[in-house]
């Protein structure tokens, strides 16, 4: 697979994944009215596809491993505010782990692009 096939997979998987987000938003907000939380997750949920799409313009191959890092921390981000939704039973369990496993694949499927990215700079 090359690094441009990554890239599209990333960029579908990340727009799915911040529709799943903005989604989950609107239910708590709707459902939960746990603010604080739910605006988060939207943030740091939303964000990821933005720096996905970010870096498809990135100026270098540096850039666009620095872009993908910053998608990296908020995909970890969003992670970290779904675990506290589950935690405090704003969501069920099968929600969480539904939307949870789409982020730990996002995660690993950045992680791989980056690295795939630094071994292609060090040939």
């Amino acid at each position: 697979m090359t690094n441009k096939d990554k890239r599209d997979i990333l960029k579908d998987k990340s727009f799915k994944f911040a529709n799943r987000i903005i989604k989950l938003y609107m239910y708590l907000s709707e459902n939960k009215r746990s603010y604080i939380l739910n605006k988060q997750l939207l943030r740091s949920g939303t964000a990821v596809g933005a720096m996905v799409r970010e870096s498809k313009n990135a100026e270098s191959k540096p850039d666009f491993i620095h872009k993908l890092g910053i998608a990296q921390k908020e995909c970890d981000e969003t992670m970290y505010w779904l675990e506290l939704l589950n935690e405090n039973k704003f969501i069920t369990e099968s929600q969480f782990k539904s939307i949870y496993a789409d982020s730990e694949e996002l995660l690993k499927i950045i992680k791989s692009a980056i690295l795939t990215t630094k071994s292609s700079i060090r040939k």
